[in-house]
């Protein structure tokens, strides 16, 4: 027997379930759990803000465990076709069933957008199994993209990054920084710190972090950020003078909005000097609309957009190799304000909901 957390609607309380442990499959995957992230995805699940949901869910999309057991046959294997061992500490792309055959997977090369795509503890029902971290078996289906933790790499080190950090390096590769730009990250959540360490690793010459509360812009000075704004001591014209002033009257030559605010948008474009690049990576629901000038915003500075849904397996694996190598430098697990068992996820998830963590972990 094995016990989970489930979420069973919008707004209910969390509960405890218990599961038998699954029979797996050729290919399947039984790990212990070690930790799994509670992130502003897990608040969006509890207010009802995404589509498509079957609830009840066990929450819990990034988690990393321990290779337990494995179905029968020839091992499952990692991404770089290792066969997986029994005590291999791994983690996995919480993404599930893309079908490698539609349009999006072979033409467009846009996995995130692969309309048969489930995510773990998102889109997989807890009626169904073990499907979310938030529980002390996660049960890996046949296919399952899994990502071993090397051993210079503590899995709480990684979980400190958790979702945050492939989310941040799509965002980041697609902003194209090159050596001495200036970069504005809107949002001090988990995505916004990541992207800020990851612009510097791209060899940012300036990195400014717009956003608050105060426990989230002390992590950001203490990772490195150059000039930190709190958007609540600063009106929307003083930070775009601020901004102004430490690049020459420019703007920013790269910005990524991690806010998931829709008034943050507007402002990002504001931000970015004429023929910058502006990722969009937070509006991750549907928050709202904001308005825009596309002649001023848009048309004249001659300002390049691009949205961002997400990661696949490579930003899973790149960031496992990112944050192995550069884990002196940066010390991760400092991004983990407080860890919570079983018992205490009703008080995580209120606490990322109110911003009064950086990072949380469930630790069964």
């Amino acid at each position: 027997m094995t016990t989970a957390v489930v979420m069973n609607g919008p707004r209910a309380p969390l509960e405890s379930r218990t599961y038998d442990l699954p029979e797996l499959e050729p290919g399947a995957v039984l790990l212990r759990t070690l930790g799994s992230e509670v992130c502003g995805t897990d608040v969006h699940l509890w207010h009802g803000q995404l589509a498509g949901v079957p609830y009840p869910i066990i929450p819990g999309h990034v988690s990393a465990g321990r290779v337990a057991r494995l179905g029968p046959g020839d091992p499952a294997r990692d991404v770089s076709g290792a066969p997986l061992r029994p005590g291999q500490v791994v983690t996995f792309l919480d993404v599930y069933g893309t079908c490698g055959r539609c349009w999006y997977c072979t033409v467009a090369h846009a996995t995130t957008r692969c309309p048969a795509r489930k995510v773990y503890g998102v889109t997989l029902s807890a009626d169904d199994g073990l499907f979310g971290g938030w529980a002390e078996h996660i049960h890996l289906k046949p296919g399952v993209h899994v990502i071993p933790l090397p051993d210079a790499l503590d899995w709480r080190a990684f979980m400190a990054g958790g979702c945050g950090m492939p989310t941040a390096l799509h965002a980041v590769t697609l902003g194209e920084i090159a050596f001495g730009d200036t970069v504005v990250v809107q949002g001090a959540g988990p995505v916004g710190l990541c992207g800020a360490i990851l612009a510097q690793l791209r060899g940012a010459g300036q990195v400014i972090v717009v956003g608050g509360p105060e426990v989230r812009l002390a992590a950001a000075h203490r990772f490195g950020a150059d000039l930190v704004l709190d958007i609540s001591a600063l009106t929307a014209d003083e930070r775009l003078a601020a901004v102004r002033d430490a690049t020459g009257g420019r703007g920013a030559d790269v910005t990524i909005e991690a806010t998931g605010v829709p008034a943050a948008v507007p402002e990002g474009m504001r931000l970015t000097r004429d023929a910058g690049r502006y990722v969009v990576v937070g509006q991750y629901t549907d928050a709202g609309t904001a308005t825009v000038n596309p002649h001023l915003d848009l048309n004249r500075k001659h300002l390049e957009v691009r949205g961002c849904w997400g990661s696949d397996a490579g930003h899973v694996y790149r960031s496992v190799q990112v944050m192995a190598r550069y884990n002196r430098q940066f010390p991760w697990a400092e991004l983990i304000s407080c860890e919570y068992d079983l018992g205490t996820a009703q008080c995580a998830l209120e606490d990322v909901a109110a911003q009064r963590v950086v990072k949380a972990l469930i630790v069964p």
